[in-house]
């Protein structure tokens, strides 16, 4: 299969997926779902990708195949050039503190019988020779960072995310969901990553508070060199803070591509209908597509269609959408890489009239 974001020559992308495959045993005997179906992007470092799509399309199982948690059942992930598949559990776990995920719901991620202080200062004891933690080691003298020195710098991850520092004795039921959230981020940033996986971080929260927690991703990635997956299926949160955005639909990708040119001119039938469904401002509302496409029914992911997967719900789709899978194909939408994965693009000339 031909992939249309391969990193030019003499390059390679902090994190490349290749046909990842992920399957589950279904309830039913013999029979298998297949959450997540021969995926394919790339990440550059100091980039992020939001991935978006409706509820059971797959962004979680591919959130937590990249993290090897657990393996997928086929295909290639790449971190800083490694293969992540092929490691034994000793390196891959070395490896698993550079990529740290921020998890969707923030109070239940949090240990309840244990101080924000002693939960974030946890993996700079489980990760001693994390780079992060070196000059901490080195504090203790001995090679492997003493309670106070993991306690000193939980205290500076809790400020650098905004929660003070003094009140690190408390457990996570005495903090907000917002505060609670800060705090996951502060334990994932104590191993110094370079990916963050953060699979709806801020689904959970009032939208005031989605605002403040966007602008501290926004600002751990410009102080940090952070590169972020960020995966949600609220197409508002993910237009602010993604510089590419992938769109997701029962186990596949639709279209991928540079985030106001896959706002502004959608390609694939599918992000054409999310965006129609997204609540907006009622002076953007004139701007709404025409045709919007109807919301019958997904399909399943046990029993997936053939050809094109979106095609039992696409208002144009035609015979050839049932005969053939179609792939990840460039188009041009003027500006940067462009993607979709669909034989009658919407404005191209195989669109039907």
């Amino acid at each position: 299969m031909a992939h249309t974001d391969d990193p030019a020559p003499g390059t390679e992308p902090l994190l490349a997926v290749r046909d990842l495959v992920v399957t589950f045993p279904a309830a039913a005997r013999g029979e298998l779902v297949q959450a997540v179906s021969g995926v394919s992007f790339t990440i550059d470092a100091g980039e992020t990708l939001g991935l978006v799509g409706e509820s059971g399309c797959g962004k979680s199982s591919v959130a937590r195949a990249v993290l090897q948690l657990p393996p997928p059942s086929a295909g290639s992930v790449r971190f800083e050039g490694v293969e992540l598949t092929d490691l034994d559990r000793r390196r891959l776990r070395a490896l698993r503190r550079r990529m740290q995920p921020v998890f969707q719901d923030p109070v239940s991620s949090l240990n309840p019988r244990r101080s924000v202080r002693d939960i974030v200062a946890e993996p700079l004891a489980v990760g001693r020779r994390a780079v992060a933690h070196r000059a901490v080691a080195r504090e203790a003298g001995d090679g492997r960072p003493d309670v106070a020195a993991r306690r000193k710098r939980a205290g500076e991850l809790l400020a650098a995310v905004g929660i003070d520092p003094a009140l690190g004795h408390r457990r996570p039921h005495q903090f907000s969901g917002g505060q609670c959230q800060r705090i996951g981020i502060a334990r994932a940033l104590a191993g110094d990553p370079r990916l963050l996986i953060c699979d709806e971080p801020v689904s959970a929260l009032d939208v005031s508070v989605q605002a403040q927690l966007l602008n501290l991703f926004e600002d751990l990635k410009e102080q940090r060199g952070l590169t972020m997956l960020f995966i949600s299926h609220d197409l508002s949160v993910v237009r602010n803070i993604s510089d590419r955005v992938a769109v997701m639909y029962l186990g596949t990708l639709c279209e991928v591509g540079e985030t106001t040119a896959l706002y502004d001119r959608p390609a694939h039938p599918y992000t054409r209908a999310l965006l129609d469904a997204a609540p907006i401002a009622p002076p953007v509302a004139a701007t709404r597509h025409a045709r919007p496409v109807g919301c019958t029914a997904s399909s399943s992911a046990v029993h997936p269609p053939s050809g094109c997967r979106f095609r039992t719900r696409c208002p144009q789709a035609q015979a050839r959408c049932a005969e053939e899978v179609p792939v990840l194909t460039p188009i041009d939408r003027g500006a940067g890489a462009h993607a979709v994965a669909c034989h009658f693009p919407l404005g191209s000339a195989q669109e039907p009239v």
